[in-house]
């Protein structure tokens, strides 16, 4: 018998990539682009989110200021002793309203507080605003008891107005301060001041006669560009009147009402 030797197939040699011939593709994870998509617009959409209520707690602390100014006037003239301001206030260009003065460490590291302007339209009498400041570099001593004081400063000339129109200027350098009568016999005086500001301080329901004296006054462009819902600067709100806000009606009409 003879015996047939088994002849094995030739081997084929395939290369590792290779399987029946065909390249294989390595195993790797390939990202999903839908999915990076569905992120990408979650991710906007909770900046959108965030931004929009971060306007929204800024708008509220620009109306609580607003509110809070109109309850400062009206707390000003309620006092007996405060009728030469009362019977002034018609006389004065523009009104700056601080209805929270912080003492010691309580505002941006010092002394001070936020502010609103409104300024008298000398044809019509009317009252236009606000615009938004803040005070500080306060190194005054108040002599009062407490943290908190309301101040309310009477704009006396067009220099005064004229700086409040600038980017910030300085009691005491750039423009005078001084504080108002105050009293019941105040009433009926003329005033002797001198003064581009007359400033009138209540706190714990007395007021004091207060200078500024080395304070700084800047304007808070975004807070009025939040305010007005574009940038604008406060020659635009007062002289050019190019925006307006109807949430600050029951401020200007409450000075209105009390300067006439």
């Amino acid at each position: 018998m003879v015996k047939t030797s088994s002849i094995s197939e030739p081997k084929v040699c395939v290369s590792p990539k290779t399987k029946e011939g065909k390249t294989m593709i390595a195993n790797k994870k390939v990202p999903n682009i839908r999915f990076l998509i569905i992120i990408a617009l979650i991710g906007t959409g909770l900046l959108a989110f965030a931004t929009s209520q971060a306007g929204a707690e800024e708008a509220l602390k620009q109306q609580l200021l607003v509110d809070a100014s109109r309850i400062a006037i009206e707390n000003c003239v309620a006092d007996p002793n405060m009728q030469w301001f009362l019977y002034h206030l018609q006389n004065a260009k523009g009104l700056l309203i601080v209805p929270r003065l912080y003492k010691g460490g309580f505002f941006l590291g010092g002394s001070g507080g936020r502010a609103v302007l409104l300024v008298r339209d000398e044809k019509t009498g009317e009252w236009i605003g606000p615009a938004f400041y803040t005070l500080g570099s306060v190194t005054f001593g108040l002599q009062i008891g407490g943290q908190v004081a309301e101040v309310a400063m009477m704009v006396m000339t067009q220099k005064g107005l004229e700086n409040l129109y600038s980017t910030t200027f300085k009691f005491g350098g750039d423009v005078s301060v001084a504080a108002g009568p105050y009293g019941a016999g105040a009433a009926g005086a003329v005033s002797s001041f001198n003064a581009d500001f007359l400033s009138f301080t209540r706190a714990k329901g007395a007021f004091l006669g207060l200078s500024l004296e080395g304070a700084v006054v800047n304007t808070n462009y975004e807070w009025n560009k939040t305010y007005y819902g574009k940038p604008v600067k406060p020659v635009d709100i007062f002289v050019g009147r190019s925006v307006s806000n109807p949430e600050s009606a029951e401020l200007r009409s409450a000075i209105d009402r009390l300067a006439k």
